[in-house]
């Protein structure tokens, strides 16, 4: 498996942090967030399942845009193998 160079900003992190504080947030954007905030680190990359679900959000008119940034911040950590 290759290295994740990548890390989540500075601006998805507070978003995140939002967003996991908001008690109307809906699960799906408290997952994506915290697997934006896991991945602060260069050393975390995005699971298959969250890859998965990162996908359907963006796909989907159902979700707002905080939910959608979110998710295309773990989408782009993804492991590009899969």
């Amino acid at each position: 498996m290759s290295k994740n160079t990548k890390v989540t900003s500075k601006k998805i992190a507070s978003q995140a942090a939002s967003t996991l504080s908001d008690s109307k947030a809906s699960k799906t954007a408290k997952t994506l967030a915290a697997s934006a905030l896991s991945q602060k680190s260069p050393n975390k990359q995005t699971g298959a399942q969250l890859e998965s679900l990162a996908s359907t959000v963006l796909k989907s008119s159902k979700y707002n845009e905080n939910t959608k940034g979110l998710a295309a911040s773990v989408l782009s950590q993804s492991n590009k193998a899969r």
